[in-house]
């Protein structure tokens, strides 16, 4: 009885590692992202290979960012695809930072965003610079509420491209004369594209990778502004005009790439995920492709998981191989 007691104490105590190559199947992984339903596709990616490797998944989440960064510091989530870098950085510190989480794999290349505007507009009037539109006739052009200023078609609230916007507008000097438009992102930009088709002007913020670069492709339907100079809040108050150039133009907006962020705890407890988590990767110009589905109606859950799977058949080898890469994690 002793020694079966003694047997049962040891096979308790036995390391993170021993546990995850022995009992895959009892360990549940939580993930969350926001409504952007691109996220989700990402997440769907992930979460098949999670599934090949051996875990089962939770009922993925829908949370705003902020709650999405204290839920993984809490240890309530487990990973999130959601980590745009350098713009959450505030989101990831104000959490915990590294003393609670663990920036990962880079699930999407680096990306460039910033504002733009019509074509047509832009050659009409020689607007070059966002700057510019400190001219109240200029601003005039992009009235859509007749209030005078520019509606500046920007971000979901709470998103880090709206208070880069904010700030923007104060640190050019263009409170008089521009205003951002706020709300759903999608929607805003559905209201620019309904504008843009009736010959009007535009001016919005875009990112990418986004379906709006196939949609109002760049020197064809829509051009970059450039800022008159580098200004950023918080974190990314530091940044220079060489991180925010692209191409040559000075965009005002850091590259974005974007990482998954773990929850440093279940990262130490479980190498085979965390090296899985650090392998998986979608290129700029597959997301672009699979985002101008998701906006042209594929966007249901069950479209998302069929768009995941055909990407992932389409990709085997390379996915195979990062399977078998973090399996290897444990030998």
């Amino acid at each position: 009885m002793l020694v079966g007691l003694l047997t049962t104490l040891m096979s308790c105590q036995t390391s993170p590692e021993s546990r995850e190559t022995t009992s895959l199947e009892a360990v549940t992984i939580r993930a969350a992202h926001s409504g952007f339903v691109e996220e989700s596709f990402q997440t769907e990616v992930v979460n098949l290979g999670l599934e090949q490797l051996g875990y089962n998944i939770d009922t993925v989440k829908e949370l705003d960012y902020s709650v999405i960064y204290v839920s993984l510091a809490n240890s309530d989530l487990d990973y999130t695809v959601i980590y745009y870098n350098p713009a959450h950085k505030d989101f990831f510190e104000n959490a915990g930072g590294s003393e609670k989480l663990q920036i990962s794999g880079l699930v999407i290349p680096e990306g460039s965003q910033g504002y733009r505007i019509d074509k047509k507009t832009a050659d009409q009037y020689a607007i070059t610079n966002i700057a510019q539109l400190k001219d109240p006739e200029l601003a005039q052009l992009f009235d859509s509420d007749g209030d005078g200023k520019a509606n500046l078609a920007g971000c979901n609230i709470g998103w880090s491209c709206e208070s880069m916007i904010d700030h923007h507008i104060q640190a050019y000097e263009l409170e008089d004369t521009v205003e951002q438009d706020r709300g759903n992102f999608t929607a805003l930009l559905a209201n620019m594209i309904a504008r843009y088709q009736e010959g009007k002007p535009i001016v919005f913020y875009a990112y990418n990778p986004h379906w709006i670069f196939a949609v109002l492709q760049t020197d064809r339907e829509a051009v970059w502004l450039e800022v008159p100079f580098t200004s950023l809040p918080g974190e990314m108050s530091n940044l220079t005009a060489e991180e925010t150039t692209f191409n040559g133009k000075n965009l005002g907006f850091p590259g974005s790439k974007q990482n998954i962020v773990i929850n440093k705890t279940f990262a130490e407890s479980h190498p085979i995920a965390k090296r899985w988590f650090e392998l998986v990767q979608i290129p700029l110009a597959d997301m672009d492709k699979i985002s101008l589905r998701i906006k042209d109606g594929e966007n249901t859950p069950e479209d998302i998981r069929r768009l995941a799977e055909e990407w992932v058949s389409e990709n085997q080898e390379q996915f195979d191989g990062w399977l078998a890469e973090a399996k290897a994690a444990v030998e």
